[in-house]
């Protein structure tokens, strides 16, 4: 990008982040609508040509995958001919629909009753004609007479952020006109009553965990397949056998050398994302060596991948993977066998794949079913929210664009690029989130010890602690204590800071003293575990051993439904060993152990360096608390004398 164009993104996602915080009306650029786009149909090439295009027009947007509305009028597109359309979009279970321009239902006198129409552009999991985006040959023609050969007007979003927020010198490229009714809708009905910044980051968080990676599920091969064909098969050996997960039955093929083959016919709107075939090591004349897959229609299917199995290997083997679009049928030749065989064995197929209308954003994906897990989203209209996930995937999208001109961002960025770090939950949804947390990990990587340090722990000891840590107020005994004394005389000669790589899972090797422990992981994911319990207890009946926090207001209160979390202790002045925990907790991050703290939202956000609300997220500490402090930030002067008037001092009691 031109760095006019950069700053202009930057200026423009700073106004953004500043709007998603208050809970405001986006900025109008991030909303556009352009006022009228044309179309014109695609045939399907493996459908039979018909003479008439006729398309089913509905008063709003029709029913999903198995609904039973029928369409209000029927239209006729001739050939070479356009369908005039407004930018508005709408997605659902069915597929991509447009709204029809004023003028294009006028121009049908089977229209004309209809306050809006709206026709399919794409249907979800099936072929058939489409509607694709066109420019008018005659419109191009008008325009570039009227303003100019080198007239481009702005027709994308995009287009119109850069245009809005970007310097430069010279005649501004013209707007498309917008769609008012479809940026005011955009706009101001995307933040309904009630709406608020916590509502973005959750509905962040739902979007993340209905993205394309997470819902791509394990074993799915019958739910995806509608049938299985194979060239031939031997007695008893038949390719219901490639399906029925046992291990003990196979399909055997039983025809000429170099003729065998699987053909998988897919249920519509699948896309596959792994396919696995599923070996037998019993014989190995029987095992394919060279195998190629192909896909497509029935009538028309591409060769897409071949691979050579290697001659060593007995286990699953993956031909193909990370497919984009819906292949109606995929077909498995196996080309050569080891050891020149003649005939093919496969104990199974696996298939790991996503429907396609999971991976589209559509306004069916917010059904209450799968909102339960997310309570500020619950009672909110489908398609609120689906008017506010497509303005926070653009967000994203151009946030993706200039992302590495913000990464890192250092502590003295205190200034206009710091208001961008009340972003970091939409960064989830980035495409270089992966790539970025890696970058960041990477980059703060210290070499390994050479050797592990090796740690002689008496748990039994640590236990007679635990059950009265009132007698050894110094708790020497803990498995916490002893772990830290052993490395700190470990760190004397190298210093340890924890900052390895995800390869070095082993942090220290631990001898359990009388319990005759070879530790090869477990012993060490054992102290971890002990760690933890030590530092805040999962049972509310037991003392803490530790001093480091505290059980929070809320469990001695039995008030909230956040009863099980702790505090930092705020009279525990023990700092190195605190940082010893927070290397600790970082050691735990990259390299995917577990460290199990019941810390609230309130320790962890000022960790992250987000912002804490009191009413918020201190309630989740002390909501009693809470609910006292706002009712004084309510009472009226008079009230407030007749309550403490005569009172000289205010007592509390500490956390602790």
């Amino acid at each position: 990008e031109a760095p006019h164009q950069v700053l202009g993104r930057l200026r423009f996602l700073l106004q953004c982040s500043e709007c998603f915080r208050r809970a405001q009306a986006l900025p109008a650029a991030l909303c556009y609508v352009p006022r009228e786009v044309q179309y014109k149909i695609c045939k399907d090439p493996s459908a039979a040509a018909a003479a008439r295009s006729l398309l089913s027009v509905w008063d709003s947007p029709g029913p999903a995958r198995g609904g039973k509305r029928a369409a209000r009028a029927t239209i006729e597109v001739r050939k070479g001919g356009c369908l005039r359309a407004t930018g508005e979009e709408y997605c659902n279970g069915a597929g991509l629909w447009v709204k029809l321009s004023k003028e294009q239902l006028e121009e049908h006198t089977s229209c004309r009753g209809l306050a809006e129409g709206w026709v399919l552009v794409q249907r979800f999991g099936e072929g058939g004609d489409k509607l694709v985006p066109v420019e008018s040959v005659e419109k191009i023609q008008w325009q570039q007479q009227a303003l100019g050969v080198d007239y481009k007007p702005a027709v994308s979003w995009e287009q119109v952020v850069d245009l809005t927020y970007s310097m430069r010198l010279g005649e501004k490229t013209r707007l498309v006109e917008q769609d008012e009714a479809a940026v005011q809708k955009f706009r101001y009905e995307s933040v309904p009553l009630g709406w608020s910044y916590e509502c973005d980051m959750e509905l962040g968080r739902f979007l993340y965990d209905h993205s394309e990676k997470e819902l791509q599920r394990g074993d799915c091969t019958k739910e995806n397949l509608s049938s299985i064909e194979v060239s031939s098969q031997a007695d008893d050996c038949g390719a219901a056998h490639l399906t029925d997960n046992q291990t003990y039955t196979f399909w055997e093929s039983n025809g000429p050398s170099g003729q065998h083959w699987v053909r998988l016919n897919m249920k519509k709107g699948s896309i596959v994302k792994k396919l696995w075939l599923v070996l037998d090591g019993q014989s190995s004349s029987y095992v394919p060596r060279r195998v190629a897959v192909y896909g497509g229609p029935p009538n028309r299917l591409q060769h897409l991948r071949t691979v050579l199995i290697n001659m060593n290997s007995y286990q699953d083997v993956c031909i193909l993977h990370d497919m984009k679009t819906h292949l109606p049928v995929l077909e498995i030749r196996i080309l050569e066998c080891r050891d020149q065989g003649y005939n093919v064995r496969l104990r199974g197929i696996k298939i790991k794949s996503s429907w396609e209308w999971d991976l589209i954003l559509n306004a069916d994906m917010f059904q209450p079913a799968r909102l339960v897990r997310y309570p500020l989203l619950e009672r909110m209209d489908a398609d609120v929210l689906y008017r506010r996930a497509v303005l926070i995937q653009r967000f994203v999208q151009l946030l993706d664009s200039v992302l590495h001109y913000l990464i890192p961002l250092t502590e003295d960025s205190i200034g206009t690029f710091n208001a961008l770090r009340s972003m970091k939950p939409f960064l989830l949804l980035s495409k270089q989130s992966t790539a970025l947390i890696t970058h960041c990990l990477q980059s703060s990587e210290s070499s390994p010890p050479h050797t592990l340090p090796k740690l002689y722990i008496n748990r039994h000891l640590a236990r007679q602690h635990c059950a009265n840590p009132v007698l050894d107020p110094s708790c020497r005994n803990t498995v916490f204590t002893q772990l830290y004394e052993s490395l700190r005389s470990s760190k004397n000669n190298q210093p340890l800071d924890y900052r390895w790589p995800l390869s070095h899972s082993q942090w220290w090797e631990c001898e359990f003293i009388t319990e005759g422990i070879i530790d090869n992981g477990g012993g060490f994911r054992d102290s971890l575990s002990d760690v933890s319990e030590e530092l805040c207890p999962s049972s509310g009946d037991v003392p803490v051993p530790l001093p480091f926090f505290v059980r929070a207001s809320n469990q001695g209160n039995s008030s909230s439904d956040t009863r099980d979390v702790y505090v930092p202790n705020p009279s525990c002045k023990d700092f190195p060993k605190y940082e010893w925990i927070g290397q600790l907790m970082g050691a735990a991050l990259r390299s995917k152990e577990f460290l199990i703290l019941a810390l609230p939202a309130l320790v962890w956000k000022q960790l992250a360096g987000e912002e804490v609300s009191w009413s918020k997220d201190f309630a989740a500490v002390d909501s009693e608390l809470v609910k006292l402090l706002e009712v004084l930030e309510g009472v009226d002067r008079e009230a407030f004398e007749f309550m403490f008037g005569r009172e000289l001092t205010y007592t509390t009691v500490l956390s602790d």
